[in-house]
């Protein structure tokens, strides 16, 4: 349960993925298509970019990505329309030197993506990191908190500068895994709960992998399970460690709920890594249990 596999398929068998990237005028739009692209720093750029692909192994997953610039025009504001529309994965930019940009993507362009009901993930990227004032130093999360409250379809917030080639290729890996792997079919982001689909596949994977059916996945039963999903066993330390962090992180949990008793990782520890994993960005490793235990119809009725 600690380590993805590289290379997992994705859930929508799609063979390309579109990422447009958006926002205000002057917060670094192009420059960070450029530098993910050529990895050097452009002197000048165009206005709008032509469409960039990006190679097909640029990125573990091996689905090329096609990158669309647009216009920050207001006479333009008809085809950047129509160019969201068709985006399977949205980046909003602002830029790190200008707060009032961040403030725009909930008072216009967030809004705007829901009028269009563009309902696909979106990245928030502040760029130009290296321009921020040292003085006014703050977290992302201090930054993007609230953005992330208000707007749940945001996926994955992040910072970079392609000045100094901080966190470049990452953005649109962030995009790209947000589109092959989503957590909206998993999990409920306002409840914060795996979704009934999600939980009761699981469920079936709990009870085939307790083969002895004491309702516990023993130490080998647990390392059976990990090696069955990700071809890599679990080192005694791991399972201490993965059974460790339920007991610790699991909300109340009674004498009959808890994540782990005297026999292993009970069903409520098992569900509860799920939903953890998932909530800190790492879907992926759901989806890869999904399709090792062939349940390819739950696949199905979750991406429908």
């Amino acid at each position: 349960m600690t380590k993805a596999a590289a290379g997992t398929t994705n859930p929508g068998g799609k063979n390309g993925v579109r990422i447009v990237v958006a926002g205000d005028r002057g917060t670094g739009k192009s420059s960070l298509i450029v530098t993910a692209d050529a990895d050097t720093f452009p002197a000048n750029v165009p206005p709008v970019l032509p469409p960039t692909r990006l190679p097909e192994d640029f990125y573990p997953d091996r689905v090329p990505v096609t990158i669309i610039d647009t216009s920050s025009r207001v006479e333009d504001s008809g085809k950047v329309a129509e160019e969201l529309k068709r985006a399977d994965a949205v980046v909003l930019t602002y830029a790190c030197d200008k707060p009032e940009t961040l403030d725009r993507l909930s008072t216009f362009w967030l809004p705007e993506l829901r009028r269009l009901e563009v309902k696909v993930p979106v990245i928030v990227v502040g760029c130009k990191l290296d321009l921020r004032d040292e003085n006014q130093q703050v977290s992302l999360e201090q930054v993007t908190s609230p953005i992330m409250q208000q707007f749940w379809e945001i996926e994955t917030c992040t910072e970079c500068s392609a000045f100094k080639h901080t966190q470049i290729p990452e953005v649109f890996y962030y995009a790209q895994k947000a589109v092959l792997h989503p957590t909206g079919p998993l999990f409920d982001q306002e409840s914060q709960t795996l979704k009934p689909r999600c939980e009761s596949a699981l469920k079936r994977i709990f009870i085939l992998c307790d083969h002895d059916r004491d309702g516990a996945l023993s130490d080998a039963e647990l390392n059976d399970f990990q090696v069955k999903c990700f071809n890599a066993p679990l080192q005694p330390s791991e399972i201490i460690g993965v059974k460790r962090v339920v007991e610790e992180k699991l909300p109340g949990g009674g004498a009959t709920d808890r994540g782990v008793n005297e026999r292993g990782l009970t069903l409520t520890g098992f569900l509860f890594l799920h939903a953890l994993l998932i909530e800190k960005g790492r879907p992926e490793t759901t989806w890869t249990v999904l399709r090792k235990f062939g349940y390819n119809n739950d696949i199905n009725l979750l991406m429908s």
